[in-house]
């Protein structure tokens, strides 16, 4: 199943869940489920056969004057680094300091770093994300988020877009959270995807449109080039570590644009992954966010 949350025109909040029925592609049911707590309702195993409203409505788009909001409002945001091999080889070419990305490729320990706490930085579907404005060189990059429960287990997959500054990362790893944390710096959504059964590889896209409409940016990528695996990632996390419910861990990305690529106010930023939908975000100055 899918998971999302909306807004109603009277402002009041809603989880809606989709199940995909047996017979594929086009077999889908939105549910309206009510006022729920998300995290409560993906560790329940919840069903929504009881007391519901069907339509025959997308789950993942807004309509009926219903507003997509984030599927979830995590406490916190952590990130995973230099998980393939085209990120490994992008943060190598963009460092002064190059021998530390190899390092931590081929280390047991990854590198891990909080993005975001309190909400504070993290938008939902349609919402702008932000570039800085002391850095020449941004970039989104498309990965898929786990939600994480209690003690670290997964409860379901999302779409996550942690924007990043390269030339302050490159200019010394130190500079991180620089890099990393600022207004709008995060993007999740557009649903949760719940799986049925143990998930096969994720196919992820990502497209970049200007602010004329024309694509400037188009690649893909799949979670099978991963150097790690999503257990592998959250035991490190939760070593040590009192990550609340409802946290996100985005597990990096092998999707990179060249070199000569930088994300500018006006674009726009499409990830689709088959399953969990497509998350949509326009480009602004991160100031504009403040």
């Amino acid at each position: 199943m899918r998971l999302v949350r909306t807004r109603a025109p009277d402002g009041s909040l809603t989880i809606a869940v989709e199940e995909v029925a047996h017979g594929g592609e086009g077999a889908l049911r939105f549910v309206r489920a009510g006022e729920q707590d998300v995290v409560d309702v993906l560790s329940s195993g919840w069903s929504p056969r009881r007391g519901v409203v069907e339509t025959d409505r997308d789950v993942t788009s807004a309509s009926g004057g219903h507003e997509l909001l984030r599927p979830l409002d995590p406490p916190e945001v952590w990130c995973a680094g230099v998980t393939y091999e085209r990120s490994r080889d992008a943060r190598i070419d963009e460092a002064a300091v190059k021998d530390v990305y190899t390092m931590v490729y081929d280390a047991h320990r990854p590198e891990l770093f909080l993005k975001d706490a309190g909400c504070r930085r993290t938008v939902g579907p349609g919402e702008p994300i932000g570039v800085r404005g002391d850095s020449t060189w941004n970039v989104p990059e498309p990965e898929i988020g786990l939600v994480l429960g209690e003690g670290g287990t997964i409860l379901g997959y999302t779409i996550g877009n942690d924007v990043s500054s390269r030339d302050i990362e490159g200019a010394n790893p130190l500079y991180l959270p620089q890099a990393k944390v600022y207004a709008g710096a995060c993007a999740i959504g557009p649903a949760i995807l719940v799986p049925a059964a143990a998930t096969a590889p994720f196919e992820i896209t990502m497209r970049i449109e200007d602010d004329t409409g024309t694509t400037v940016f188009v690649g893909s990528t799949t979670t099978a080039s991963m150097r790690r695996s999503f257990p592998d990632l959250v035991g490190w996390l939760v070593r040590d570590n009192p990550v609340p419910a409802g946290s996100i861990l985005l597990t990096g990305t092998g999707l990179v644009p060249p070199d000569d690529f930088t994300l500018l106010p006006g674009h726009t930023v499409e990830i689709a992954v088959p399953g969990i939908g497509t998350l949509v975000n326009p480009v602004v100055p991160a100031s504009t966010l403040l």
